[in-house]
Order: C-alpha cells, then structure tokens, then sequence
C-alpha cells in the first residue's frame, strides 16, 4: 500500500476519532467497485458489502438513541426522524464534514465523472466506514463515532422536528380549506454540479405561500411548505 494513502488514512481515523487495527477493512470501505473491476490484483474486495453492514448498524444506532432520548416520542415519531436522519443527503453532509471524497479510491470512469463530489457515492462510502469500524471493533466503540459525528443533527431533529413532512401537511390542509394542491415551481439553481442550492416557491390558486432553499429540489419544496404553512397557521 503506498505510502501517501497510508498517511491519508491516518488523516480520516483522526476525523473520526477511530484508530483501525487492521487498516484493511478502512481500504475496503474506502475502495470503489469501479476502481476494484479496474485493479483487480491490487485490492480484494470493494465496500458495497461494507455498505450494507453499516446501513443496518447506523439504523439501529439512530433508532437505540432516539428511543433513550425522548420516552415521548412514539413509534411514527421515531420512524420519520430515523428516515431523515439515515437518508443521503445527511450522509452526505457527515461525508463533507469528514472530506471523505478525498479518500477513495476510485476508477477513472468514476473519477472523471466527479464521483469525489457525488452524494450516492460518498453516502455508500460513509455507511461502509461505519461497517469497517463495527467489525475492526464493537457496536459501542461504532455507537460512539456515529453518535460523535451524528449528535448535532441529532439535535435538530429532536428540537426543531427538522424530519417533519409538510408537503404531506400542506397537501391536507389546501385541500381541507381551498379544494385544490399546492404547486411547487424551482424558480432558482446556483452552485457547481455537486454542490447545488435549489430555491423553490410553492403556490396555492395562483399566490405564492411561501419559498425555501435547500441542497435538493426535495428539500427546497420542502422548506417552502414549512413556510406556506406558518402562513396558513397565521391567516
């Protein structure tokens, strides 16, 4: 193994706060299908198994937390919040947090395309680190990274109910009080490919109710019918 990548991964366990005892298994979560079918002699596996060891263990992590957190939060509660939390774009942001892109080890069709930048592939390459960790040592030494690098958003989901669907919400309470949808228009997109910004208005019978960002389309609709419906709470 060369001896830059050697140092490398000695950068990550330092952001993730995990040493490895057997420095292969962080390869392998760090190695890309695309670059294994290229380099066949050189690494023995890829980390979609990884991947989808630790999806189940950052699950059950997630969930075990939020069930101790809050003994009033109920079954659905705790479904949304895991469902927020586990999803790509939050994995995403915890990837950014760890430059994780820098790390793989990719094959050049992937590289060329900007597979560094691409949520899928830096979302899989988290959960598959989180894998590595679990078999290089337990589930409370796993627990702990998660829980280091998760608690803020932890946070915010539990305080500020940031899982909450209000297109689900919006969607009942137009028809409820208008007999029609709502309407969702992306009326801006900044940023470069990988890291784009989205800003989204949502109308209701022709009048804007209310716009939001966000780093998806979904997520921009999303935060404009938060808006639309503080707007409709105070009419």
């Amino acid at each position: 193994m060369p001896v830059s990548f050697l140092e490398n991964i000695e950068e990550l366990e330092g952001f993730l706060g995990y040493q490895f005892k057997d420095k292969r298994l962080l390869t392998q979560a760090l190695t890309h299908k695309s670059y294994y079918h290229e380099n066949p002699g050189e690494c023995s596996d890829y980390n979609e198994r990884l991947e989808f060891l630790g999806d189940s263990v950052l699950g059950l992590v997630i969930v075990e937390d939020l069930f101790f957190k809050d003994n009033h939060l109920t079954e659905a509660d705790m479904s949304k919040m895991k469902s927020y939390l586990v999803k790509e774009s939050v994995l995403f942001d915890i990837a950014t947090k760890l430059s994780l892109g820098k790390y793989l080890k990719l094959g050049r069709g992937e590289e060329s395309t900007g597979g560094r930048h691409k949520r899928s592939v830096l979302s899989d390459a988290t959960e598959a680190v989180f894998g590595a960790i679990f078999i290089d040592s337990d589930y409370e030494t796993t627990k702990k990274v998660i829980l280091r690098l998760f608690n803020e958003k932890i946070a915010d989901v539990v305080d500020k109910k940031e899982w909450h669907d209000f297109k689900s919400e919006l969607q009942e309470k137009c028809q409820g009080m208008f007999g029609v949808l709502p309407e969702y228009r992306i009326v801006k997109q900044e940023g470069e490919e990988h890291r784009k910004i989205f800003t989204a208005e949502v109308y209701v019978k022709g009048d804007v109710y209310g716009s939001g960002i966000g780093k998806s389309k979904k997520d921009a609709q999303m935060a404009a019918a938060k808006k639309a419906m503080e707007k409709l709470g105070n009419e």
